[in-house]
């Protein structure tokens, strides 16, 4: 197989998905609290703007490799890309909100279980996407 950037952002997308899926599913409450406390505690914290900027710039460099390298459907995942800036602008501009979103979704298990499931969906669909479309 021969992989590419495209694959590579595909197979990124997917272990971030797992892993955190994973560790929301054992850890549990210790999950939900350290994820309010810390990750998205009441004052923004500095890793929020930190993050954006990294995601702002894998969307650019994402769209730049779609003129760039000659990939059938690569617009494909740069279009999913692109639509991380949905929650990277959430986080920046209305971080409340976002908080807010957020700690409802963890203490509401009907909602926590639709996002791990659409994640863990999404997420065998970026494997897929990166082992038979991008390579």
């Amino acid at each position: 197989m021969n992989f590419n950037y495209f694959s590579y952002l595909c197979f990124v997308w997917a272990a971030v998905g797992i892993i955190t899926r994973i560790l929301m599913i054992t850890l549990g409450d210790k999950w939900n609290k350290w994820e309010m406390e810390h990750a998205y505690s009441e004052k923004k914290p500095m890793w929020v703007n930190i993050v954006a900027g990294f995601g702002i710039i894998v969307v650019v460099i994402t769209w730049i490799q779609v003129f760039r390298l000659d990939v059938d459907y690569s617009w494909i995942i740069a279009v999913i890309t692109t639509l991380s800036l949905i929650k990277i602008s959430a986080l920046i501009f209305n971080y409340e909100k976002f908080r807010e979103f957020a700690s409802e979704t963890l203490h509401d298990k009907s909602k926590l279980l639709r996002l791990n499931i659409s994640v863990f969906a999404a997420s065998v669909i970026f494997i897929a996407l990166g082992l038979f479309l991008y390579s």
